[in-house]
């Protein structure tokens, strides 16, 4: 059969030499799941997309059918195994350092001095919720760093993700050049050494980082670590459905500490959800903080704003209470 000939063959739903598509029962039902257990949602123009992604899940449990495989994720999972491989697949291991640069000085120099002013005798909380590689609270530890912040026992970063797989890629800590693309050299050169043709974070920035898997969608995960005091929840949101996005940010919002703060990538909003934080201007960053006069942030109204287990976290990092 020649390409062409593959091309013009009718899609079916069983997944053999033909590539799977999703009748419109079908589809609903596995994007409706997969929604439920991770947030993410494939809409309309992605759903040949997710049939692509699960074409892999279905021949590696030795099923025959896109239908074989969603009652093996909701009736046949009680291990949660298949839903960390689903998490495996799902992941986009997209990201850089220093990205949103603005955000990581916002933290060191705003943020944290006005932390530890408050708080003398309590470590400044950060977590990661989708870390991905490692890039992101590797980042914030540099920006910390810059300004004499990352001391001993004064800062406490969690980076967690719903994916095993980029979680050991983050604790492996090994970078290619991708990474850097806009990490100013000087910090690359201060903050890390080559390891053959890769690069790896010096331990005094790793040290205060404690690494985990946890699933957005799964309440006792978010609760667990939501009571930061600054959460970077960055890049995304852009992929969850919009009730996804309420139900993790609503426990965000019960969670934080009333001083906390909430930093999303720069294609997110939450002004169109109606959700109860609201959008504040810090330095030249902009975050998500309850409803309440702080002196070095200035209030933004939606007309100027820019458009699972954690069980191997330590349990001193495990769970934080406001």
């Amino acid at each position: 059969m020649t390409p062409e000939d593959n091309r013009r063959q009718p899609y079916s739903a069983t997944y053999g030499s033909v590539a799977p598509s999703l009748p419109d029962s079908l589809y609903v039902l596995l994007r409706d799941l997969i929604v439920e257990r991770t947030g993410v949602l494939f809409d309309e123009p992605k759903r040949t997309l997710l049939a692509d992604k699960l074409c892999g899940l279905v021949t590696s449990n030795g099923l025959t059918s896109l239908l074989d495989y969603y009652y093996l994720l909701r009736y046949d999972d009680p291990a949660g195994n298949h839903l960390a491989d689903l998490m495996d697949r799902l992941a986009v291991p997209e990201t850089f350092f220093w990205r949103q640069s603005e955000q990581l000085q916002a933290i060191a120099d705003i943020v944290a001095p006005a932390h530890f002013a408050k708080h003398p005798d309590r470590a400044l909380r950060i977590w990661s919720a989708a870390c991905c590689t490692g890039e992101e609270p590797i980042s914030a530890a540099i920006a910390l760093a810059e300004t004499g912040q990352l001391q001993p026992g004064a800062v406490e970063i969690v980076a967690t993700d719903g994916s095993r797989a980029m979680v050991e890629r983050a604790r492996r800590g090994e970078y290619g050049e991708r990474s850097f693309r806009q990490l100013p050299d000087k910090l690359r050169e201060r903050y890390f050494e080559p390891v053959g043709d890769r690069w790896r974070p010096l331990d005094a920035l790793r040290r205060d980082i404690r690494w985990g898997v946890a699933n957005l969608a799964r309440p006792a995960d978010v609760h667990r670590f939501a009571a930061a005091d600054v959460i970077l929840c960055r890049n995304v949101f852009i992929y969850f459905a919009d009730d996804a996005i309420r139900d993790v940010v609503r426990i965000f919002h019960n969670t934080m500490p009333p001083d906390g703060y909430l930093f999303l990538g720069a294609a997110e909003s939450l002004t169109r959800l109606g959700v109860d934080l609201q959008l504040a201007e810090v330095g030249g960053a902009f975050a998500y903080v309850k409803a309440q006069p702080r002196a070095h942030v200035e209030p933004r109204s939606i007309a100027a704003s820019p458009a699972s287990s954690a069980d191997d976290i330590p349990e001193t990092s495990r769970e934080w209470r406001a």
